[in-house]
């Protein structure tokens, strides 16, 4: 005879059973894609902590690149077959192929059919900027983009049109908004897009270009930097006065206010 209490025994070992299958499938599943993944602590506040997954691919690839940048391989060398790389990463053919890819896009590698893969460049000079990037310190990517931005306020506030007005300060506005109602991602969102269209506003296409490249890890910092909208309050007023200075054509004191925001310049 079942008691009451076996067949919840019972029901408790098909419910684990089930979970650790679930379990199961997420862990091989994960590697293999790209996803934004929120960590929670366990007590009541809840505060995410922001991580972003590589694919296996990217982390062989990054791997490979290191070992060439070391001077493991050398350039005109040849890697080892697929077989091996394999075997020494672990992984399955479809990831070292697409690493390969990469790596080749990057300018690190190149491909002779029927022959093998060889080290094409190992100082990275031929790597495309977007690429280089993601192995960029968050102090180095931090620097390059303040430089920048000296540099965007100032030619937008010479070549800015009433467009580019409407459109800074739609964006400056919900930034403001945002960032008074602690919508945090709103909030985030809006100031990147701010930036984003003060580089549009220079008429530079170089430097508006580089700086839609800065804006990805930009707004990863600030996602992983802030978990309440503080920080963009007490910078609220600044901005405005950077916004003044664009309307008013003023290329002077918009690189002020610019180095003010970055910290550039202090008084």
């Amino acid at each position: 005879m079942i008691t009451p209490g076996g067949i919840l025994k019972n029901r408790l070992q098909q419910i684990i059973s089930t979970s650790k299958c679930y379990i199961t499938l997420i862990r091989k599943a994960l590697p293999c894609l790209k996803l934004r993944v929120y960590l929670y602590s366990s007590d009541d506040t809840m505060n995410p902590t922001l991580i972003t997954r590589k694919s296996l691919a990217d982390e062989v690839a990054a791997t490979l690149q290191e070992q060439i940048l070391k001077g493991r391989y050398k350039i005109d060398q040849k890697l080892p077959v697929e077989a091996e790389l394999m075997k020494s990463f672990g992984v399955g053919r479809s990831t070292i192929r697409e690493a390969v890819k990469i790596l080749v896009n990057s300018g690190f590698l190149r491909v002779q059919q029927g022959i093998g893969t060889f080290v094409e460049d190992s100082s990275g000079i031929n790597e495309p900027l977007g690429q280089r990037l993601k192995r960029a310190s968050a102090k180095n990517i931090t620097e390059v983009r303040e430089i920048l931005e000296m540099k965007i306020a100032e030619k937008a506030a010479m070549n800015r049109t009433g467009n580019d007005i409407s459109k800074l300060e739609h964006a400056l506005k919900k930034r403001t908004k945002a960032a008074n109602e602690n919508q945090v991602e709103d909030c985030i969102d809006a100031h990147v897009n701010f930036c984003i269209l003060m580089a549009e506003a220079s008429k530079n296409d170089m430097l508006a270009d580089l700086y839609k490249l800065f804006s990805v890890p930009l707004k990863n910092d600030l996602l992983n930097a802030h978990q309440d909208t503080s920080f963009f309050k007490s910078t609220s007023e600044n901005y405005h006065k950077l916004f003044e200075t664009v309307l008013r054509e003023d290329p002077k004191m918009a690189w002020h206010w610019s180095g003010k925001i970055t910290g550039q310049i202090t008084r």
